[in-house]
């Protein structure tokens, strides 16, 4: 078909009905920029992507004090594989940590360090309380141990267990991952 001297071309838009296009017509002017720059750049809002690497990114501070602590040890090892999660590497100065993990017993005289150790972290910090005794005292009803941890430090996720499985603390470590990617997408960064 012509049109005015020129030639052009017919096809159909959303609404199925056909349209005279000049042939000279592309893709690339029907794409848009966004599809253009689809496969070499990436578009996300700046709050996703600091959401994104914090998620992948935990410096882990184990506070480790009883038994729970040769569980906590094997979810490092290659048949649990804490590294896939982004948090390989402990962290030995809470100035470099963002992840407390408080694994074991906790008692009275450990509480003042628990919760200085707490207070020299980062912000934005996290906490775990692994294990039953961690959580609620464990099976020490007395006078010297703290019943849970949340009395000291805030606690975002409890993991369960006398001692937990390795399972259990991925599971948990994956339910901290999915808060924290929550939580940088309703703030809002200025």
């Amino acid at each position: 078909m012509s049109s005015r001297g020129g030639s052009s071309i017919v096809s159909s838009n959303r609404t199925g009905r056909e349209v005279m296009q000049p042939e000279n017509y592309t893709l690339e002017s029907k794409m848009g920029p966004e599809k253009l720059l689809a496969d070499s750049v990436v578009l996300t809002r700046l709050d996703k992507a600091v959401g994104w690497a914090r998620k992948y990114s935990l410096f882990q501070y184990p506070f480790v004090t009883a038994c729970c602590g040769m569980e906590f040890m094997s979810v490092s090892c290659s048949r649990y594989d804490i590294a896939r999660f982004g948090a390989e590497f402990p962290r030995f100065s809470p100035r470099q940590a963002d992840l407390l993990i408080v694994v074991g017993t906790v008692t009275q005289k450990q509480a003042p360090v628990l919760r200085r150790v707490w207070e020299q972290m980062a912000d934005p910090k996290w906490v775990i309380a692994f294990g039953a005794c961690a959580s609620t005292g464990g099976f020490y009803q007395n006078y010297a141990v703290v019943e849970g941890i949340d009395l000291i430090v805030p606690v975002d996720v409890y993991i369960p267990g006398c001692p937990p499985r390795p399972e259990q603390v991925l599971d948990g470590l994956m339910m901290l991952q999915e808060k924290i990617s929550r939580e940088a997408n309703d703030t809002v960064i200025a």
